[in-house]
């Protein structure tokens, strides 16, 4: 079995815990709980006859308690930048969040979710918005944790990124 940690990162209200409770237990809930400090869960994919435990470290956001708190990066092997695509300025936490994250991860593995992608009528994201993030290759994915459109995807395709084995 290969163990790998991977940490959720973004503002305040994002959707952070509802994409890993969707992941998880394939549950949502309307209910909203703020996030204090880490919040830790599991779950294993099978990727290429191997079995990869993802330990999923869903933080605080941003907005609330100011930046990321450095130690609960340590040892990371992925990366889940999240913003909600119904908040524009979503993205600003991101942009900042990896301003400091990428010196100490400069190669780790990270893809950015637009969560809430089910609200469509009131989405704010545009393309331009996501050239500079585009710019850094990195990949974008519309999740919507509600629906639970791409969140499997999400998850397989970092588990994918960070072991170099096929999400079949």
């Amino acid at each position: 079995m290969i163990k790998k940690k991977v940490c959720l990162i973004g503002g305040f209200a994002v959707g952070k815990t509802s994409l890993v409770q969707r992941y998880v237990s394939g549950l949502f809930s309307d209910d909203y709980l703020t996030t204090v400090g880490v919040k830790i869960d599991q779950r294993s994919e099978t990727l290429a006859d191997k079995e990869v435990r993802m330990m999923i470290w869903d933080l605080a956001g941003r907005d609330q308690f100011a930046n990321v708190t450095k130690s609960y990066l340590r040892g990371a092997d992925g990366f889940l930048f999240v913003a909600d695509g119904t908040r524009r300025e979503t993205l600003t936490a991101i942009t900042e969040e990896l301003a400091e994250v990428r010196p100490d991860f400069p190669h780790t593995p990270s893809l950015l979710l637009l969560n809430k992608c089910d609200l469509n009528p009131d989405w704010e994201v545009s393309q331009q918005d996501l050239q500079p993030f585009q710019a850094q290759g990195m990949n974008i994915l519309r999740t919507s944790a509600k629906t639970g459109e791409n969140v499997e995807n999400a998850f397989r395709s970092l588990a994918s990124s960070m072991t170099r084995l096929p999400a079949s």
